[in-house]
């Protein structure tokens, strides 16, 4: 059978290993902690990350990159966005197709991470796989669609091809730079919407921030070189409503508690997965300012993740801005 591997082994990347077999691959799941590929490959379950979901026989589980990658008709990278670059370029050489399966900016670079990507191995084929997915729910086969977001023709068919099912429909898209804006502000904007509702300021605020976030995702998308409409697909829209108003949204959770008055820092130790929106709010700010773009409900995320305002004054704020068309 063709092989996939799949780098990284937390929630999503499990998640993934486990919907690659679904569809009739052979993957080598590789973990960085030999210890924890370890503790996966003898439970035949991420105990840590994604509990409950059986790794199918065709999933096997290596801390040995080589050996995972030796082989594989394409590598699906679901590491974190800030981790991405180190990741990369402690690999060994690879020739197969990569499709970036993280989502955010990098904070110390402010890049894309495609840009990360053409930055650590130039020429390497890539593209993206974004769309609105729980892990919990893509390994169990509950129906779900994403994109394969990439300027190479023969990528975006190979994702299809080999990851998709009756269950995983997955579209082709030629805008990876929309793709990547959207899954790295929704993050951002479920941290908002999170918590507008945490503070009890009501669905009324929710709806509002949400909208208004969209509307700065589609700027940021256009500024950047991509299209408009990406911003009203699944990689934008889809991946927004998802997640801020599904329940196992980690950003918007993370929101919530922050609403409610709880410290940063405790919720964080508190979790075992990654928050992308924490780091890639500023960075994300950051980036649109490079392109005169302003992000306003992002700006105060940003300042709330840095304690510098409440989520109360952070309304303010946003209720203070200058009336405009919409």
């Amino acid at each position: 059978m063709t092989k996939i591997a799949v780098l990284g082994a937390g929630a999503w990347g499990t998640a993934l290993a486990i919907q690659a077999s679904r569809a009739g691959r052979d993957v080598a799941l590789w973990a960085r902690d030999p210890a924890r590929a370890a503790a996966i490959a003898a439970a035949r379950e991420n105990t840590r990350y994604l509990p409950g979901h059986a790794l199918p026989a065709p999933v096997t589980v290596t801390a040995d990159a080589g050996a995972a990658l030796d082989g594989a008709a394409l590598v699906l990278m679901v590491v974190p966005a800030q981790a991405l670059g180190r990741v990369l370029a402690a690999l060994p050489a690879c020739g197969s197709p990569v499709l970036v399966c993280a989502k955010g900016v990098e904070a110390t670079t402010l890049r894309l991470p495609l840009e990360v990507v053409a930055a650590v191995r130039p020429g390497l084929v890539a593209g993206v796989l974004s769309g609105p997915n729980f892990a919990h729910e893509v390994a169990a086969g509950l129906p779900a669609a994403s994109v394969v977001a990439a300027e190479d023709a023969d990528l975006r068919a190979a994702g299809l091809a080999l990851l998709g099912t009756p269950g995983f429909r997955l579209y082709e898209g030629e805008d990876p730079i929309g793709a990547e804006v959207g899954g790295a502000a929704k993050n951002v904007i479920a941290i908002a919407a999170g918590a507008v509702i945490g503070a009890g300021l009501g669905e009324n605020a929710r709806a509002a921030l949400v909208t208004r976030g969209l509307a700065e995702m589609a700027r940021l998308v256009v500024a950047l070189g991509g299209r408009a409409e990406t911003a009203s697909g699944l990689s934008g829209l889809g991946d927004l409503l998802l997640t801020c108003s599904g329940t196992g949204s980690r950003n918007m959770s993370l929101g919530m508690a922050l609403g409610r008055g709880e410290r940063l820092a405790e919720v964080l130790a508190a979790r075992a997965g990654v928050t992308e929106g924490v780091a890639t709010a500023p960075a994300l700010v950051a980036r649109a300012a490079t392109v005169g773009v302003e992000l306003p409900v992002c700006a105060a995320v940003a300042d709330l993740v840095a304690d510098r305002i409440t989520v109360r004054e952070a309304m303010t704020r946003l209720l203070a801005r200058p009336l405009r068309a919409e």
